[in-house]
């Protein structure tokens, strides 16, 4: 009998797109950086730990996601390991399928793509029957 691991890696309380203080739009409270090498320590005891599958997850930013996919990317390649089956899960918070930081299904897709992720999914934020559409918008890019 197999069993395999999917080691999650995220999702963080930050978000480096949308500024935490109203009143100050262009502050962050986390860097790019700091997201991505956070994201690297992740993969690198979920790798250490024995994960089969490194599954970037529950996803409302989607430049959290793309340094969760660097952090991915770079890690394999520091360390020459044959990368894992990478699982991107993403968030959409309102009926017109936008992420929190505004983009919609297929931009989010396409915004990971070039880290060659084995699947890209939704999460059931807005539940399962308002789920549909956006699901199928992914699976036109796939």
């Amino acid at each position: 009998m197999w069993r395999l691991v999917a080691g999650a890696v995220g999702p963080t309380n930050r978000t480096a797109s949308v500024s935490p203080k109203v009143e100050d739009p262009a502050f962050r409270n986390v860097t790019y950086t700091e997201l991505k090498d956070a994201y690297k320590e992740q993969i690198r005891g979920l790798v250490e730990g024995g994960a089969h599958i490194i599954f970037i997850e529950t996803i409302f930013d989607t430049l959290n996601a793309r340094a969760g996919a660097y952090a991915y990317m770079e890690y394999f390649e520091e360390t020459g390991l044959t990368p894992l089956p990478l699982f991107v899960s993403g968030t959409i918070i309102d009926a017109a399928g936008r992420t929190l930081s505004g983009q919609n299904t297929e931009a989010f897709c396409i915004s990971l793509s070039n880290a060659k992720p084995f699947c890209i999914g939704l999460n059931c934020a807005l539940g399962a029957p308002l789920m549909h559409p956006f699901l199928q918008r992914l699976s036109k890019l796939a």
